[in-house]
């Protein structure tokens, strides 16, 4: 999943991305309310966490500009304003959640992954097909109680493959969520992982057809019915 950091104070915001990086999540930082409506024009975003305190241009306008076209776009408040008129200004402009600073990181990714499952009406921390379980906590996936030891990048992948199990994913819409703006999108590194991602699912499963390749269209997993 691709997230958009909007914070103005560096020190936290290479603190923030590096642990959220660490769990397998692509980030791009933007540093001021400009750059961040910029960002959000021009890449696709999965869920902004936002700060309130913005240089060149205040989070809550940030956030009004943004709902103007965009009823849908999660939106994570993370601020120092934590007065109670401030959470309702918040929440009544639009924000999906609120947190105040300081806060504690794992509060702060467990309320990322709420978000993300209510964006893709996925209930469960637990995605399953067949016997192949992935944990959206943990991030890691299994098939049975055998664990697949999926690389970070694997496992993104998957991990977006099974939040939307009816739709084809186009390679162009994967790399969109999984990698972030630093990446090359003309480099083999998005077809690797695919191909290892299906080396170790089959090892595992003995089932070649779980990631399903529909030509010049992209990719969706199998269902259910097509497995048996």
């Amino acid at each position: 999943m691709r997230l958009l950091l909007i914070e103005d104070e560096e020190l936290l915001s290479v603190a923030i991305a590096k642990g959220l990086r660490k769990h397998g999540y692509a980030i791009d930082c933007a540093y001021d309310g400009e750059e961040a409506l910029a960002q959000y024009s021009i890449n696709d975003y999965d869920l902004l966490i936002l700060d309130l305190n913005l240089p060149k241009l205040d989070g809550m306008e940030v956030l009004r500009r943004i709902r103007e076209e965009d009823k849908t776009m999660r939106v994570l408040i993370l601020s120092a304003r934590s007065s109670v008129p401030d959470k309702v200004a918040g929440l009544d402009g639009g924000c999906n959640d609120y947190l105040t600073k300081p806060f504690d990181f794992a509060e702060l990714e467990a309320r990322i992954r709420a978000l993300l499952r209510q964006k893709t009406e996925a209930q469960s921390a637990s995605l399953r097909l067949s016997d192949l379980q992935v944990d959206t906590a943990s991030k890691q996936a299994f098939w049975g109680k055998t664990p697949l030891g999926l690389t970070k990048k694997e496992y993104s992948i998957l991990e977006y493959l099974m939040m939307h199990p009816d739709r084809t994913i186009s390679p162009g819409e994967l790399i969109e969520h999984v990698w972030d703006n630093e990446a090359d999108p003309f480099s083999n590194s998005f077809r690797f992982h695919i191909s290892s991602l299906r080396k170790k699912l089959s090892s595992v499963s003995d089932n070649d057809g779980l990631i399903i390749t529909l030509r010049g269209q992209g990719y969706r997993m199998a269902k259910e019915e097509e497995l048996i």
